[in-house]
């Protein structure tokens, strides 16, 4: 790459989303949505259940594709309908909510790591796949458990294993989806040292949360949803007594998300794959 695109790029955003609308049949689930995250920002996506994060997401990777508005990844334009071709989705991250790592295939956790390095019309694994994995598995603290069946590992190991297929690619850009969501105490506090090891790195993150928790002090900046639209883009919001305490009880009332299941199941396992 030479000196004068790296600048280029440096100076355009990572994420762009302009006036990014989603609906399912009736439901305007997405309302004019505006974001942007830039070079080395850590931003948190936060809002109660059927506020449209997740969907949101699933629109800025290419999974949704959105009924008004444009996504750039990158500096280049998502096309619609389709995965841009023009994207240098190696560089891209994707994390989704956790549904089990394994997918009900006995794999092993080498086996997961490194299907991260099969996207695209890759159908075969490049030379020196097996130190990469160990590298990814090493950065989220579980290189030991290298050929331990996934089914074995707790579901906070779990979500650190598709962490680390999703660095396995040496991504620009991180975008988790949820990562903390159902996961103990002691696998929050270890994936809250993952982050820390990557952002230190200079990696740019996009990550949706319920609450910021023990990633409150990487957090550089918080976009808040309600109903669909961004009603907060800023600072972080200050935690309220307990509430972003680890194990702290979530018990809000929610809306449920369960009308989009249809609608973006069958795309849940396309992750980042052009």
């Amino acid at each position: 790459m030479t000196d004068t695109r790296q600048v280029t790029e440096m100076s355009e955003p990572v994420i762009e989303a302009r006036g990014l609308h989603f609906r399912v049949g009736a439901s305007h689930i997405l309302r004019g949505i505006d974001l942007t995250v830039d070079h080395g920002e850590v931003v948190a996506l936060l809002g109660a259940n059927g506020s449209g994060k997740s969907t949101l997401v699933r629109a800025l990777v290419g999974i949704n594709v959105p009924s008004e508005g444009t996504v750039r990844l990158l500096g280049e334009r998502l096309s619609a309908g389709r995965r841009s071709a023009a994207v240098d989705w190696g560089r891209i991250g994707y994390v989704p909510q956790r549904a089990g790592a394994g997918g009900g295939i006995p794999s092993t956790a080498q086996e997961v790591v490194a299907s991260g390095l099969l996207h695209g019309r890759r159908l075969r694994l490049p030379r020196g796949w097996r130190e990469r994995v160990g590298a990814a598995l090493d950065q989220v603290g579980l290189a030991d458990r290298v050929h331990d069946p996934i089914h074995h590992l707790s579901g906070g190991q779990q979500q650190r294993i598709l962490i680390a297929r999703a660095l396995v690619r040496e991504p620009d850009v991180l975008i988790l989806d949820e990562p903390v969501a159902g996961v103990d105490i002691a696998s929050q506090e270890a994936f809250a040292g993952t982050m820390k090891r990557l952002v230190d790195g200079g990696l740019t993150v996009l990550v949706v949360l319920h609450e910021l928790g023990e990633l409150a002090p990487l957090v550089s900046r918080a976009v808040v949803l309600r109903h669909g639209k961004v009603v907060h883009d800023g600072a972080p919001p200050p935690a309220r007594p307990d509430h972003d305490r680890v194990g702290h009880q979530h018990q809000h009332p929610h809306t449920d998300d369960n009308a989009l299941d249809t609608a973006e199941s069958r795309a849940l396992d396309l992750e980042v794959r052009p």
